[in-house]
């Protein structure tokens, strides 16, 4: 074996290395949060946590079914919002702009993606809630106004992943439906999305994992009421502000009931990713 081939043997075994490291520490994380919150959920009972409406640890009872809803609530609706715009966006950018402006605002609209969660938070406590409260009635911090910073934020996520999927579609794809008589509209809406589809559904997936994952700007727009709410303009909590909330003081079977938190988040993520990466194989298969 030559010094050339011990090398890149040595190179394989390091990648190789490299790449089950991370497995691991996903797998420990994993294994970590299972150890800490299954124990009380089975004490207590998977259907109390799962659809119990009330969450008052200092009395033994830690029913999740608001935050539940209230995740589900503020995610499904900052895709809502955030989707057809960055769609929308990553089409125009793509195809009908001009490639000056293309190159000018693609940087920049990635660069929104570095502004920490907290800012966003703090432009809508002082902006928006104050304009929902004044305008369509309610507290103002409601599930309207974690929705919107959401779409925001998932913007620049949705909108670069969009943009590099439309543009892996070959021109020859535009060419041929143009030499057939299509318009330009035509071409993009019948062959070019089609084509870029799976990426626009990794996209939209990345973007949903942002907004159900996100805590800072969600704790300060939502409200964090422990409810169900009613409607769009009452105020909500959500999985993840929860643990944020209360981590810090709790401790005995409130501790373990916000890791269970932890539990259920991660088989909501996990289940809605599963769908999203089924739809989107079963359409590229059509």
């Amino acid at each position: 074996m030559t010094k050339l081939d011990k090398n890149d043997r040595l190179i394989r075994i390091s990648l190789l290395v490299v790449a089950f490291s991370a497995v691991s520490v996903l797998a420990v994380i994993t294994i970590f949060i299972f150890e800490q919150g299954t124990p009380i959920m089975f004490k207590y009972g998977l259907k109390s946590f799962l659809f119990g409406q009330d969450w008052y640890p200092s009395e033994k009872s830690f029913g999740l079914l608001p935050m539940i809803v209230g995740s589900l609530m503020v995610t499904f609706g900052a895709l809502i919002i955030g989707v057809p715009l960055g769609l929308a966006s990553a089409i125009f950018l793509t195809e009908f702009s001009h490639r000056r402006l293309t190159r000018f605002l693609k940087p920049v609209i990635e660069l929104l993606a570095g502004i920490p969660s907290v800012v966003y938070g703090f432009i809508g406590l002082m902006f928006l809630v104050p304009f929902i409260r004044e305008n369509f009635g309610g507290p103002g911090l409601s599930v309207l106004a974690a929705s919107i910073i959401l779409g925001i934020m998932i913007l620049p996520t949705v909108i670069s992943i969009a943009i590099d999927s439309i543009r892996a579609v070959p021109d020859s794809y535009r060419e041929g439906s143009i030499a057939l008589g299509a318009t330009k509209w035509q071409t993009v809406r019948m062959v070019v999305l089609p084509a870029a589809r799976s990426g626009i559904v990794a996209g939209i997936i990345l973007g949903m994992g942002r907004a159900i994952g996100e805590t800072m700007a969600v704790i300060m727009v939502a409200g964090n009421a422990a409810d169900i709410p009613g409607s769009i303009l009452q105020p909500v909590r959500t999985l993840t502000s929860n643990i944020a909330l209360e981590m810090g003081y709790a401790s005995g079977e409130h501790r373990e009931a916000l890791f269970a938190t932890g539990v259920i988040l991660f088989i909501i993520i996990m289940i809605l990713n599963t769908i999203a990466n089924l739809t989107s194989a079963r359409q590229k298969k059509r």
